[in-house]
């Protein structure tokens, strides 16, 4: 039974899957990106395949490693892919991206999907019944948001989210935890509304450590699952074995 181990490394936190075959096993919070914790994840689950998605400046012993003792593929816009990237240019498009187009042409083939990753910013992405990557958009994830308001006023507390907030708020903590949440919810829900109008019927993929707490916001009918990037990285090291 082989083993692959499918690195994350965003902007808020390091991750990292375990599959074995096609089952995800088990995800890895990682405190850093040194030698030795690296070597540890390797040592202790011994995969045979490892693939990196990073969009940070992680050291470079990271690869080092991962090339030296398993088959690593890092994930670039030379990777061989599941679809094609008919845009202006393909080299700036984030790993992260990347691996939600994988995951979303991997569970809906040959079908419109809009797959959308709650992070530190919120990506939409947009993939034809041709399985050509389009685009999409960008905006501010969830902390951004609250860090905005902090750092550019002066009275404006910085908070962090809480799920059990009101509609209506009654103070400055709750009207700032209202406003995001809602607002994100309302936004997503609208570009969602836009894709509609000009594309008809097609899928929706959610994913991002926050997703099930903005599915029961959402009025759109949607796939959730917090795990899809892991499943896209998977789909994606699978395709260039």
């Amino acid at each position: 039974m082989s083993t692959t181990i499918c690195f994350d490394f965003g902007n808020t936190r390091l991750k990292a899957a375990v599959f074995e075959q096609d089952q995800l096993k088990e995800i890895i919070i990682l405190p850093d990106d040194n030698r030795s914790t690296i070597e540890e994840v390797v040592e202790k689950y011994k995969p045979q395949f490892t693939i990196l998605s990073s969009v940070v400046n992680h050291q470079s012993v990271v690869e080092d490693v991962l090339s030296s003792t398993t088959n690593f593929h890092k994930l670039s816009h030379l990777t061989k892919l599941p679809f094609s990237t008919p845009v202006g240019k393909p080299e700036t498009i984030g790993a992260d991206r990347l691996a939600l187009c994988a995951a979303a042409v991997y569970l809906f083939p040959n079908k419109n999907n809009l797959a959308i990753g709650l992070g530190t910013c919120i990506t939409y992405n947009f993939i034809n019944n041709q399985n050509q990557f389009l685009g999409g958009s960008i905006s501010p994830g969830l902390e951004m948001r609250f860090k905005s308001m902090n750092d550019y006023t002066a009275k404006l507390p910085l908070v962090k989210m809480e799920w059990n907030f009101p509609l209506i708020g009654y103070d400055t903590k709750t009207n700032l935890l209202s406003g995001v949440a809602w607002g994100m919810a309302k936004e997503i829900d609208g570009i969602i509304d836009a894709y509609a109008e000009k594309y008809g019927n097609f899928n929706v993929q959610l994913t991002g450590g926050d997703t099930l707490h903005f599915a029961p916001l959402l009025k759109n009918q949607i796939f959730a699952d917090p795990q899809l990037i892991f499943k896209g990285l998977y789909a994606i090291c699978e395709f260039n074995r």
